[in-house]
């Protein structure tokens, strides 16, 4: 018997500076990580200021999990300290698994009009593939199927499966989904979801009613929990909603459309040791990643392309 997921908690995302000064919001990043576990990081770095962005995140290192980057809008050049490089555009998606470790940077350059839209997430690496190879997958707009629902629902499917289309991102350990959907209004919009998976929806535009819930919901805001009595049902742009156990969500619209980001993944259930831009299962693996940095033997393969 299908079980519909009923919501968890509702997160405002909040304003936050990273990189050599990017003005971006955060969704998921100031919480438990075994809350979201696989997941560590969600950031919008949606601006129409350049001002905002364009710093950058100058070189860094990662070790320990995957990093996406999702384009709505403008441009985020790239490049690496093992010789890869490329420009990432308005609807592509990078993929990069850090695996070992690499230096790499990204720099947003934002559109014509100084518009520059997207977001990171970073996923968790198993104890068991943190140090594999690292390497990166470019996944070019016209690469992502968009699948046709009933009653004008669109989904640009980057990984999992919605309506019969499968997305271009395939053998990732932790068997994710990552899905763009946009639902018209007066349209209830119902996806299977793996039992025991971690499911959240990022809102980007719009206003839905999820999991038909109209009584109040956990919300925190700045710090704060309390349970939301006076916004009603809807829930609008730069919301998380971190849906509880089940095996399937449904979101439904009214007046509006909703836009959303649905992702989900299994989670790993493992220690997590985290510093920055490193993720391990222990404090001594965090020692000797960055003792390694110091030394100048972080990288462990000469190559990250796929």
């Amino acid at each position: 018997m299908t079980e519909n997921r009923r919501i968890r908690k509702v997160i405002r995302s909040r304003a936050t500076m990273e990189g050599a000064g990017v003005r971006l919001h955060r969704a998921i990043g100031f919480h438990d990580p075994k809350l979201y576990d696989p997941f560590l990081l969600l950031d919008d770095f949606r601006s129409d200021t350049p001002g905002d962005y364009l710093k950058g995140f100058p070189w860094h290192p990662h070790r320990g999990i995957e990093t996406i980057t999702y384009v709505l809008s403008g441009v985020v050049e790239h490049g690496d300290s093992i010789g890869n490089s490329g420009v990432i555009s308005s609807g592509d998606v990078q993929w990069m698994t850090a695996g070992s470790g690499i230096i790499h940077q990204e720099m947003p350059k934002g559109d014509p009009q100084g518009s520059m839209h997207g977001f990171q997430l970073w996923a968790n690496l198993p104890a068991a593939d943190k140090m594999m190879d690292p390497r990166y997958r470019g996944i070019a707009d016209a690469d992502i199927k968009e699948a046709q629902g009933p009653d004008g629902i669109r989904i640009k499917v980057i990984a999992g499966k919605a309506y019969g289309v499968t997305g271009p991102v395939t053998d990732v350990v932790i068997d994710p989904e990552y899905l763009d959907v946009t639902v018209p209004p007066g349209v209830e919009f119902r996806h299977p979801s793996p039992r025991g998976h971690t499911v959240f929806a990022y809102i980007i535009g719009g206003r839905g009613m999820f999991c038909s819930q109209k009584d109040p919901y956990s919300y925190e805001e700045e710090g704060a929990n309390y349970f939301d009595m006076e916004r009603g049902p809807f829930i609008g742009d730069g919301k998380l909603v971190l849906f509880g156990g089940g095996d399937s969500v449904t979101i439904s619209t009214e007046e509006e459309p909703v836009r959303f980001l649905l992702i989900s993944g299994r989670p790993l259930r493992e220690p997590i040791a985290w510093y920055g831009p490193i993720v391990m299962n222990t404090q001594e693996e965090l020692r000797v990643a960055f003792e390694e940095l110091r030394r100048g033997t972080f990288i462990k393969t000469g190559n990250a392309n796929s």
